[in-house]
């Protein structure tokens, strides 16, 4: 059963692999995208916004994190492409994918910015491990490969907000 390819013929991107292959990639890493933009806006919001003894130490963390996260967004997309998918076009379209809960909250504590993060990273790096299958499932070691370089930049964000929730804890007055 051959199905009629929604991407148009200006951006149909040649790719070996089943149409089927590529709208599994495509849907997959879009999800993944959204939260990507998700988590990091979060990130900059919570960076924007932190408060606290520890005001430096986080302020910085969360730039840093936010920059690494924003960094994956064009691999991302870019993969989406190369496959012969299209991605994301809009907020609207992020805002209809993301599985990453928005935070609009007037003041967060900073104990609770961390752990927050700490949760949606897990929750991206699980996700990750999802599309990892997928991708495997459907032969593309080059997707793949990406999300084991993202799984592990993800794993090592958690590790770091959890180690900062730690610290935070044990300072507690």
């Amino acid at each position: 059963m051959s199905k009629t390819k929604a991407v148009a013929t200006d951006l149909d991107t040649p790719s070996d692999l089943p149409q089927e292959a590529t709208d599994k990639i495509s849907a997959t890493l879009n999800v993944l995208l959204a939260d990507t933009f998700a988590l990091y806006l979060k990130t900059k919001n919570f960076h924007w916004h932190m408060s606290g003894r520890h005001f430096r130490d986080y302020h910085l963390m969360l730039d840093e994190q936010s920059e690494q996260i924003l960094g994956t967004t064009d691999d991302m997309a870019e993969r989406v492409r190369k496959v012969g998918g299209t991605t994301l076009r809009s907020i609207g379209q992020i805002a209809k994918l993301q599985t990453i809960k928005d935070n609009d909250e007037s003041f967060v504590p900073p104990r609770e910015m961390l752990r927050e993060l700490m949760n949606d990273n897990k929750h991206v790096a699980a996700a990750m491990r999802k599309a990892h299958k997928t991708v495997d499932d459907l032969d593309d070691a080059a997707t793949a490969g990406l999300l084991e370089n993202w799984i592990d930049e993800t794993e090592r964000r958690t590790w770091f907000l959890f180690e900062a929730i730690r610290d935070e804890g044990s300072n507690a007055a």
